[in-house]
């Protein structure tokens, strides 16, 4: 199963009511993903930045996955630049470096790497059940709530499917290679995940049905209430407001 890494901790965003940390996880991408002014991108990033240090975060695990989103960065900043019109900064034999371009590469970088830590900190310190029925307290549909928690526990016993295929071909000789029956080897391959994953997905129906399933999930797990909820409250409201003031200040300012 995927590693919740970060579930685990002791701090002060750990003790946070998941129904608050997944709305200003929302409204705080928002606003940082609506504001192109720079001052306002720095300054956001530096508000993740401390929110990592609030919840102690392992820099380690955290600069894994920060290093998936530099490698797409990377290529926005091959691509953008010198696609994108306008004033030329400076050229590379027949490769120009548009500003703009570069303008641009520069906000969505700030833009990612500011709300992939936040999402870090608001989200993935808790774990998918438990965001699960967060989102279903706020209002998301059940079966869009369903479909996030089986899905989750249900694609790792697909995957197990098919490393088991996978081991099966193997022991029977299969040596994948650029011929039809290659080709034709890994179309049974699919067409036996499909159809397992299907059965399976028939005899878990029935044993949910079996145990009283009625279309709801039910927990006996309540969040405690908090004081530090007030604070944590509070503290992000004000942030959010300053960010989308200081956005229109630099819009409007002249």
């Amino acid at each position: 199963m995927i590693p919740e890494v970060f579930v685990d901790g002791q701090s002060m965003i750990h003790a946070i009511h998941p129904r608050i940390k997944v709305i200003f996880a929302l409204l705080y991408s928002v606003a940082v993903a609506l504001s192109n002014s720079f001052p306002v991108l720095w300054a956001s990033l530096c508000v993740s930045v401390l929110l990592v240090g609030i919840a102690r975060l392992e820099a380690k695990e955290v600069l894994k996955r920060l290093g998936v989103l530099i490698g797409f960065l990377f290529l926005i900043w091959l691509i953008v630049p010198l696609t994108y019109p306008g004033e030329t900064v400076f050229s590379l034999g027949f490769l120009s470096f548009s500003r703009p371009g570069l303008l641009l590469s520069a906000q969505i970088s700030l833009k990612s790497i500011t709300i992939l830590l936040s999402l870090m900190v608001l989200l993935a310190t808790m774990s998918i059940a438990t965001l699960g029925h967060a989102l279903g307290d706020l209002g998301v549909p059940d079966k869009l709530v369903y479909l996030l928690l089986i899905t989750y526990r249900y694609v790792f016993v697909i995957e197990q499917e098919y490393q088991r295929l996978v081991r099966a071909m193997k022991i029977r000789g299969f040596k994948p290679g650029t011929n039809i029956h290659s080709y034709r080897s890994y179309a049974y391959l699919a067409g036996m995940l499909i159809v397992n994953a299907w059965a399976r997905a028939d005899r878990v129906s029935q044993a949910m049905k079996c145990r009283g399933f009625t279309g709801r999930f039910h927990t006996l797990w309540q969040a405690p209430s908090n004081p530090k909820n007030r604070i944590f409250t509070l503290m992000m409201s004000l942030v959010i407001i300053l960010i989308v003031t200081l956005e229109l200040w630099t819009q409007i300012k002249p």
